[in-house]
């Protein structure tokens, strides 16, 4: 089964000791990136890799506006609504085997090269259309 694990640069639980990105030294910033593509080049081994990516903290909350109208628009994220950082898809046997990764990559190293504890949001891919029974 297919998983999400989404990183939440703000919105999440903030975790003890949190240090923000724009704080750590450029050598605290490459450790913690070099643990991410380590740990996907891992999953990559095992099988469980589908696909990551880094978000750019741009953006915005978009809504249909009406007939003939724009669309609504509320933001941009950096001012008002949670910050996604980045995803990263997996392909695992279980929910307990997607949590215990989700828990490895929370250890990426932060300020000062110790693990940062951030929170990730573990969801799983929904493989059919749900159906309707009433």
């Amino acid at each position: 089964m297919k998983y999400l694990l989404l990183k939440h640069y703000r919105g999440a639980p903030e975790p003890v000791g949190f240090e923000p990105m724009d704080r750590w030294t450029p050598a605290e910033v490459d450790a913690h990136i070099q643990y991410m593509r380590d740990f996907a080049d891992k999953l990559r081994k095992t099988g469980e890799f589908v696909d990551e990516r880094a978000l750019a903290p741009d953006g915005a909350w978009v809504q249909y506006g009406g007939e003939g109208k724009p669309a609504v628009t509320d933001g941009p994220f950096a001012e008002t609504k949670d910050l996604i950082a980045g995803w990263m898809i997996i392909d695992v046997d279980s929910w307990e085997r997607a949590v215990e990764l989700a828990g490895e990559l929370s250890a990426a190293p932060g300020k000062g090269g110790t693990p940062i504890h951030e929170w990730l949001e573990v969801r799983p891919l929904m493989s059919e259309t749900p159906t309707v029974t009433e």
